[in-house]
């Protein structure tokens, strides 16, 4: 079982990981037009619509999709297929529902929730980005039922269709929009957003129901009672609440940024539209770059759940142990590098991106706040990775709490590092490293704990660490020599990462096994794409 627990998790971290980078260059193609097309102050009311939508949708499907994935995997490696198909109906008509409520309640509080934003344009946002909490409710529930059976294909698709769909659907409704003004450009944008969101879900409901009689013919172990749906339902919540709690933590902080930020700056002597200008630099062009590597973290975390569950489901501790160290170590092997990395070449990447669509004041300032910001990555993906175990183990209540702490502290040091002039904006860098510090520690020691792993600094810290250090300071000797340009950075970023690859190979940090893994993964995914389609149809979810 460990072994097998070992390759699910890389399989699944590897799909996804893969499907999240590409999302993330495709999210480029998105992000760089549209500043382009609606600037950094339609910029400001996108984003002032955004962090609401993300509260709500949180709210209503972040951990019920957990809650299903875990249950699933949970009820097939018992043999016990009808019970978790049972789950999956249960979930996705109860996260239809939630997603109504809320998408009824966006569009009835409208007037109040630009008043909360202080952004009397966001109203036609609010509108146009309503129907997708539905839409991704439902979409989260399909999601979490594949995920379960650790088959992380489906979602990864409907992540490349979300990211292509904003690039084919938002842009150009963002450009007619700005014809008539800001607030129909970001309107424009977000309603690009609802109309992608419904194309992956319906790719997503197409491979539902063509694996479904597959799936219902799987080995059902006699003995196996079926649930009540009453039953299942109690069960799904219960679980489901403290993973929402805690997941919507992140972005009720982002929410109260949005409220708080821009009146907090004028506090430190900036105009509104200065003000606004900058908040929309930091929370919808550096953000967006943070999140670019942290779509690895989401990869290991949804990884992990199943392949916790399913070890704990048959009482396999060892299985359990070397999945949650295979997990961190995962999470600190690929969120160090992209920390230093991205923090030594800010200017240089930041740069490659915006650097013509800017004014040059925003430029320096988006620059110097990615530079503190990207620390906040490693911590971050290890917040994931534990969240993931811990969720996996049945402790969901734990990285609820830690996050409420984390978050506590960051509105807290928000409040203060902003209001203080000439600090203003570049406070809030510093608010997210306390915040996900505060959330990690406690989340490592649990682990520790539960797993009876003891902390594995060498092959966690030590080794990763150290190849980050070496692939740092040779890219900080490229960016001193090498001019500033776009094909420079191109090589800086080319020989950081070939740097950081031989030194983790040197010291251990990773196998030449586990590389030689990742690269048949690469190509082969390419040539056995329509054979791999037409073998699922035969043998159906089960992994």
């Amino acid at each position: 079982m460990g072994t097998n627990a070992r390759k699910s998790i890389a399989k699944g971290v590897s799909i996804l990981s893969l499907a999240g980078i590409l999302c993330k260059l495709i999210g480029l193609f998105f992000t760089v037009p549209l500043t382009r097309i609606i600037g950094s102050e339609g910029l400001g009311i996108y984003q002032s619509v955004y962090p609401t939508y993300n509260l709500l949708l949180t709210l209503s499907s972040a951990g019920l999709p957990v809650a299903v994935s875990r249950m699933v995997s949970y009820y097939l490696a018992r043999e016990d297929p009808r019970n978790a198909h049972h789950v999956f109906r249960s979930a996705f008509w109860l996260l239809t529902g939630l997603g109504c409520f809320f998408m009824i309640l966006m569009l009835a509080a409208n007037g109040l929730l630009t008043v909360w934003v202080k952004e009397p344009r966001a109203s036609l946002g609010f509108f146009a980005i309503a129907p997708c909490l539905t839409i991704v409710c439902s979409l989260s529930a399909l999601r979490g039922f594949m995920q379960g059976q650790q088959n992380m294909k489906p979602t990864a698709l409907s992540q490349i269709v979300e990211q292509t769909g904003k690039v084919l659907f938002s842009l150009p409704l963002a450009y007619f929009g700005t014809r008539k003004g800001l607030a129909y450009g970001a309107a424009g944008a977000l309603l690009g957003i609802t109309i992608s969101e419904a194309c992956a879900t319906l790719v997503v409901a197409v491979l539902y129901f063509r694996k479904r009689s597959a799936f219902l013919g799987l080995p059902q172990r006699a003995e196996a009672a079926a649930m009540s749906t009453k039953r299942l339902a109690y069960r799904l919540i219960g679980i489901a609440v403290p993973i929402t709690i805690g997941a919507c933590i992140v972005p009720l902080a982002q929410f109260v940024d949005s409220v708080m930020m821009v009146p907090r700056m004028m506090d430190a002597g900036l105009s509104h539209d200065a003000a606004r200008s900058l908040y929309g630099v930091f929370s919808g062009l550096v953000i967006r770059l943070i999140n670019m590597p942290t779509a690895l973290a989401l990869a290991i975390a949804m990884s992990l759940v199943p392949a916790v569950s399913a070890a704990q489901a048959v009482h396999d501790e060892e299985g359990t142990r070397q999945a949650s160290d295979q997990g961190i170590k995962l999470a600190f092997l690929i969120g160090l590098p992209c920390s230093v990395g991205m923090s030594v070449l800010a200017k240089q990447i930041f740069g490659f991106l915006y650097y013509e669509s800017l004014k040059p004041e925003q430029f320096q300032t988006g620059w110097e706040l990615l530079t503190v910001s990207s620390l906040t990555i490693v911590l971050f993906t290890v917040v994931q990775a534990t969240s993931g175990i811990l969720q996996g183990l049945g402790k969901q209540r734990i990285p609820m709490y830690t996050l409420v702490a984390g978050v506590g502290c960051k509105i807290l040091m928000n409040y203060i590092l902003i209001g203080i002039p000439g600090l203003d904006i570049h406070g809030g860098p510093y608010a997210s490293l306390v915040c996900y510090s505060v959330s990690m520690i406690p989340n490592l020691y649990f682990v520790c704990r539960y797993t009876g792993l003891s902390f594995n600094w060498r092959d966690w810290l030590l080794k990763p660490g150290l190849s980050a250090l070496g692939m740092g300071a040779t890219v900080f000797l490229l960016r001193s020599v090498l001019p500033f340009g776009r094909i420079f950075t191109l090589l800086e970023v080319g020989v950081g990462i070939a740097v950081y690859l031989m030194a983790a190979l040197k010291l251990g940090a990773i196998s030449r096994e586990e590389l030689s893994s990742v690269q048949r993964r690469l190509f082969r995914k390419g040539r056995s794409a329509k054979s791999t389609a037409s073998e699922d149809n035969g043998k159906g979810e089960q992994r």
